[in-house]
């Protein structure tokens, strides 16, 4: 990165009233000088206190553009680390882009996407993985996204890696330091303390991994599936799930004939419904393709809703129920049995099906009437206390990037080799070499290890003004 260039770029998207023009690098006080008229002409921005605002105008020539707030920021205490000012102006198009034209006449560039946050990253600012954090608070649609972001961006999740990675390399250290004294003898890294860090740090590094599908879920939404016989109300449920018409209504079997997904937020948690086809023997191709769609979408939800008909036979119910099991038994996956049209039956029929419906331990039943919005509340609060994303503590630490649950996944592998290799006895250089491997992939979380490679991949994602 060229630090010698300073850089510009709208730092507000969408419509409002106001938008804001971050500017920064080394020359950001002297082009924007070049385009701003104080209304206290004796106010010259470079001499200006930092951390202060100021009213003035931003003129091309004699034409003023726009009447503008300036926010000073001074290096190193700013977003960035550099020389730093947002230019606050009215939100008008083009407004905005006739700023950013006088900014680049004199003497500013385009910023890329994510330069600001990867400017902050390499002034030591914040590490790599309260970068990324950045880019997932701006994109965080829940109050539980919203918290994992924030905790990353606070440095709670590499504060712990960072402990953990020093503690392993002062031992790294000493088994390097008997290497070159291996003619002598000596052992400097006592084994058994070695062993109890090693331990310490895989159990850290196993939770973390196993919080990986949690986060998952919450950054991108609960997967939860609908299935269950055509015209038992899978798309009427949805749409009222949802709170509008996503999903086509019929009393034709074999309406949905693909997967139909969207998101709602219930109570600060995002669930990702999927209306799938109707499971049923059918000859038609295009169905049949559905239903093969409504069988991987099992394999790739949390929670499974089984729709039941109340008009339907007990054993047709439970036929529906076994096959099901089979799909989600022993993956950890919850099974919600939604006996469905119960506005459509009398109070007798829905006791002796309660008495007849055999339920597994771990499993759910529910009555209910999406066409009237019947007890739906209660579901709801099914699947709220399914998600167990209700259960989250403040002290919780969640992994939600897949970039970190890989480096996780072979820190993992290489201490469970360190941890063998001190059982059998292997030679110092090959355990040396298996924690040297340790510690490469804890530093990568946090961007102590890092290639130009790794941090296109990771700011190109970002936002241009962020």
């Amino acid at each position: 990165m060229d630090f010698d260039t300073t850089i510009c770029a709208p730092a507000t998207a969408g419509s409002g009233a106001i938008a804001v023009i971050r500017v920064s690098g080394k020359d950001t006080y002297r082009i924007c000088e070049k385009i701003y008229k104080p209304h206290d002409h004796s106010k010259v921005l470079s001499v200006q206190e930092p951390y202060t605002i100021h009213h003035g105008e931003i003129t091309d020539g004699e034409d003023v553009v726009d009447d503008v707030l300036l926010s000073l920021f001074k290096a190193p205490r700013s977003y960035t680390g550099e020389d730093s000012i947002e230019i606050s102006c009215h939100a008008s198009s083009w407004i905005q882009k006739k700023i950013i034209e006088l900014l680049i006449h004199h003497g500013a560039v385009m910023a890329r996407p994510g330069e600001f946050t990867q400017r902050a990253y390499l002034n030591g600012k914040m590490d790599l993985s309260q970068a990324e954090a950045v880019a997932d608070l701006v994109a965080s649609e829940s109050a539980a996204a919203h918290r994992i972001a924030m905790d990353q961006m606070r440095g709670g999740f590499s504060a712990e890696l960072k402990k953990l990675r020093q503690a392993l390399l002062d031992f790294a250290s000493l088994i390097e330091l008997e290497l070159d004294f291996s003619e002598e003898d000596v052992e400097f890294a006592d084994r058994s303390e070695l062993k109890k860090l090693v331990k310490r740090i895989d159990d850290v590094v196993k939770k973390l991994i196993s919080s990986f599908s949690m986060g998952n879920a919450i950054k991108n939404g609960v997967p939860v599936a609908i299935i269950g016989k055509p015209n038992v109300g899978k798309s009427t449920l949805l749409n009222r799930l949802l709170n509008e018409d996503r999903a086509i209504v019929s009393e034709i079997a074999g309406t949905t004939r693909d997967v139909i997904e969207d998101t709602v937020i219930i109570e600060g948690i995002t669930f990702r419904f999927i209306d799938t086809a109707g499971i049923r023997e059918t000859a038609d191709v295009i169905e049949t393709l559905g239903i093969r769609k409504t069988y991987q979408k099992i394999g790739q939800s949390n929670i499974v809703l089984l729709m039941a008909d109340a008009r339907d036979d007990i054993s047709v119910t439970m036929a529906a129920l076994n096959e099901i099991r089979k799909q989600t038994n022993d993956n950890g996956k919850h099974l919600v049995l939604v006996v469905n049209k119960t506005d459509l039956v009398d109070a007798e029929t829905i006791v002796k099906l309660k008495n007849s419906l055999e339920v597994n331990e771990g499993e759910q039943v529910i009555f209910l009437s999406a066409e009237k919005n019947d007890h739906l509340d209660e579901l709801q609060a099914m699947l709220i206390e399914a998600s167990s994303l209700s259960h989250l503590k403040d002290s919780d630490i969640i992994v939600s990037n897949a970039r970190h649950y890989e480096a996780l996944i072979h820190a993992g592998e290489n201490l469970q080799r360190v941890y063998e290799g001190l059982d059998v006895g292997i030679p110092e250089d090959l355990i040396a070499q298996d924690i040297r491997q340790v510690i490469h992939y804890m530093g990568e979380i946090t961007g102590e290890v890092t290639t130009d490679e790794i941090l296109g991949n990771i700011f190109r994602n970002f936002c241009i003004g962020k």
